[in-house]
């Protein structure tokens, strides 16, 4: 007996039938089942390797300067390098993965942080350690946006909410769990350890990649933009860098703003290369969709301010009420336990509402529990803390979900790496954003208020600051269509149609019956 194993291709929406044996059948149904739920899985463990890498070594750098000989801030540049390398190397992504196949490139990039997270253990200066940081920005340049467009060429439209999910989960674990983490290593073992534990998650990682995920290449093969890239690696790099060292009091001011200047003026003259060449590394036509210019734009508010919070939270939690660095993270840790909640329900809820609706309160709910962040006090409970900070949490993960999903439902095939790499790029520049907002409120608070050193009072009006932002991405989700990303939410257009189809109906009933006691009110008055 045979049987028909329909191929579904990610946007061109047609079918390929194959035919196989009955047995057959069933074991390629499994099989594909099985990917649907382990390919997630694999880029989600590569990427939260990645996010958590990338705050881990925050609390442990008094430790790393003694033991290599230098000072905790000259090391700081350990972490801007990385950030650094991040900013320049996405945008050559998307290119990379088309040319040589999104699984080889994923397995290349994970084995490249391997190896840059083996540098940094076995660092014994400044250079080499600033050296290995960079290595490893390199690998996860590639990791993130190469691993999302694994997903998206390898999950059916049907099961993109709940992969995203898992997806989802690492972003926001992974910058909460790091310095409590690397706190934690330093103190009961060695500083070391915090770069070597990479390793078998690496080679797992890679190894279930290769086992895992199909060798798709894409057919049309585009020469790679040089020039633009370059401009489009310097313009990231002044701006990302220029934000990021402005939380962290490295360099002046001017110098900062230096930095990003010259970064805006690389980047508007890509914007204008971009224009007049046919494969730009970072394709901002892609905005014309609406619903990836609704991600990209209100992901880029909303993420503002989900990316100061694991630079505001620490600080009010370790300086403001005077709790140690690991205490500190078990209360923020609670907002994961929130995300990882969320999972489950996230596919049920937009199917329910469908994305627009969703997307629109759910950004105001989240932007709420940000905001109740200005409200902790010394004297307030840590239960409760912890209570606000999993509802939250639960929220703002599925807001996260929404955005990454729907970015990508009216993106074609041939687009999506270029798709990819520009949401990388936005969320990039939205972290950096973040803590250089969450920075500069809570000094202006300072100076208005004559005090020179940090306590749990300057940080309430940065969190107003921060929970208003990520209010306002609610105006960008509301302009996307009413059926935005029904395909992949599974909302029936039916449903959305008939309550369209309703309203008209009652509308006409409406004219209808106003027009007829016009004509009454006419015809009493003529008789």
């Amino acid at each position: 007996m045979l049987c028909v194993d329909p191929q579904w291709s990610w946007a061109g929406g047609g079918v390929k039938p194959q035919l196989y044996p009955s047995s057959d059948f069933h074991y390629q149904s499994v099989l594909m089942v099985e990917k649907q739920r382990v390919i997630p899985l694999i880029v989600a463990t590569a990427l939260f390797m990645e996010n958590m890498d990338s705050t881990v070594i925050a609390t442990s750098l008094p430790a790393i300067a003694a033991d290599i000989g230098t000072s905790p801030l000259t090391l700081k540049l350990a972490i801007t390098s990385y950030l650094l390398s991040l900013a320049v190397f996405i945008p050559a992504s998307g290119w990379t993965a088309d040319r040589f196949g999104a699984r080889m490139v994923f397995a290349i990039a994970v084995g490249v942080f391997m190896v840059g997270s083996i540098g940094c253990a076995l660092s014994g200066s400044v250079t080499d350690f600033v050296f290995a940081r960079i290595l490893q920005g390199m690998g996860g340049a590639m990791m993130t946006p190469v691993g999302r467009l694994v997903l998206l060429r390898s999950v059916d439209k049907s099961a993109l909410v709940n992969a995203m999910a898992w997806v989802t989960v690492p972003a926001l674990i992974g910058p909460v769990i790091g310095p409590p983490l690397g706190g934690f290593i330093t103190t009961y073992a060695s500083w070391h350890w915090i770069f070597l534990i990479n390793i078998p998650i690496g080679l797992l990682g890679i190894f279930m990649a290769l086992k895992f995920i199909d060798p798709i290449k894409s057919e049309d093969r585009e020469p790679f933009d040089l020039y633009g890239m370059v401009l489009a690696g310097i313009g990231l790099a002044g701006i990302a860098f220029g934000l990021s060292v402005a939380g962290l009091n490295l360099l002046p001011w001017s110098t900062v703003a230096a930095l990003i200047a010259g970064g805006a003026i690389s980047m508007t003259l890509y914007v204008i290369h971009a224009r007049r060449t046919g494969s730009p590394v970072l394709d901002f036509s892609l905005l014309k969709l609406p619903t990836l210019r609704a991600a990209v734009l209100g992901g880029f508010l909303f993420r503002l301010g989900i990316g100061a919070l694991p630079f505001l939270l620490p600080l009010l939690m370790q300086i403001g009420f005077g709790l140690s660095p690991f205490h500190s993270g078990l209360v923020t840790f609670a907002s994961s336990l929130g995300a990882m909640g969320m999972k489950t329900l996230a596919a049920r809820l937009i199917r329910t509402f469908g994305f627009r609706n969703l997307m629109t309160v759910n950004a105001i709910i989240s932007a709420f529990f940000l905001g109740v962040c200005a409200l902790f006090t010394v004297t307030t409970p840590l239960l409760i803390i912890m209570v606000i900070l999993v509802v939250g949490g639960f929220f703002r993960s599925l807001e996260f979900t929404a955005i990454n999903t729907v970015a990508y439902a009216d993106v074609e095939t041939p687009q999506m790496s270029r798709a990819t790499t520009l949401v990388s790029v936005n969320q990039q520049l939205a972290v950096s954003a973040g803590v250089a907002v969450g920075a500069a409120c809570v000094e202006t608070t300072m100076w208005f208020h004559h005090v020179s050193e940090i306590d749990a009072t300057v940080f309430a009006p940065a969190f107003l600051v921060i929970a208003l932002t990520s209010a306002a991405s609610s105006w960008f989700f509301w302009q996307m269509p009413v059926d935005a990303g029904h395909e992949i939410s599974g909302r029936k257009v039916g449903d959305i149609s008939s309550r369209k189809g309703a309203d008209k109906s009652a509308a006409k009933a409406a004219v209808k019956a106003a027009t007829e006691d016009t004509q009454d009110v006419r015809d009493q008055r003529l008789g």
